[in-house]
């Protein structure tokens, strides 16, 4: 199972079931995504914590009008495609009201901060 899916689908499930925050096994990855999630406002605490002797990330949702700000993913790249992007590929996401997640050297990113830092890399999902 891809894990950065199943990550980005709990999250969604979470939002539209109106939980406040949602348990994930801990990895670095899922750790970088759901800070740079935070950085640009879809969820609003990250923290790592042990349960039962395994680290576990806990990731806090927002909620705009009793409407969660994650509705919709779409995962990019696949563990049977891999989608790259270069740095004059990267456009906004429903005409700025979403996010582009990128793998890139500098680390994870956003589109926005991608094409500031002047990077490309691998895309891995679009939320709105």
């Amino acid at each position: 199972m891809d894990s950065i899916s199943n990550m980005i689908i709990m999250l969604k499930n979470a939002g539209l079931a109106d939980k406040e925050s949602v348990s994930l096994p801990y990895s670095k990855m899922k750790n970088a995504i759901a800070e740079c999630l935070k950085k640009e406002g879809y969820v609003k605490q990250v923290s790592k914590k042990i349960r039962k002797g395994f680290p576990v990330l806990e990731v806090d949702l927002i909620y705009v009008d009793k409407k969660p700000k994650i509705e919709e993913v779409e995962r990019i790249s696949k563990q049977s495609r891999r989608v790259y992007f270069k740095m004059k590929d990267i456009h906004s996401v429903r005409n700025g009201s979403g996010l582009l997640v990128l793998s890139t050297p500098k680390g994870i990113l956003s589109g926005k901060e991608a094409r500031k830092e002047q990077v490309g890399g691998e895309a891995l999902f679009k939320l709105w």
